[in-house]
């Protein structure tokens, strides 16, 4: 089980931040499903063109779903 992305900053803008990142990589993997587009991402320093997908984009299991 993953842990849930934090914000260690005070500012309550700061705090709602990783929420914020959860959703904008959601919503760019449902464009590229839409568009027939392969997703770019950097992991372990490595570039990597990857489906939407893939299995390799695993989200973390706190992700917010009611934002939606």
């Amino acid at each position: 089980m993953r842990k849930p992305l934090q914000s260690k900053l005070n500012n309550p803008d700061m705090q709602a931040a990783p929420q914020a990142l959860l959703r904008a990589a959601r919503r760019a993997r449902e464009i590229a499903r839409q568009t027939g587009t392969r997703l770019i991402v950097v992991r372990d320093g490595v570039l990597m063109e990857l489906d939407p997908d893939s299995p390799e984009l695993d989200t973390p299991e706190a992700e917010p779903t009611a934002d939606r």
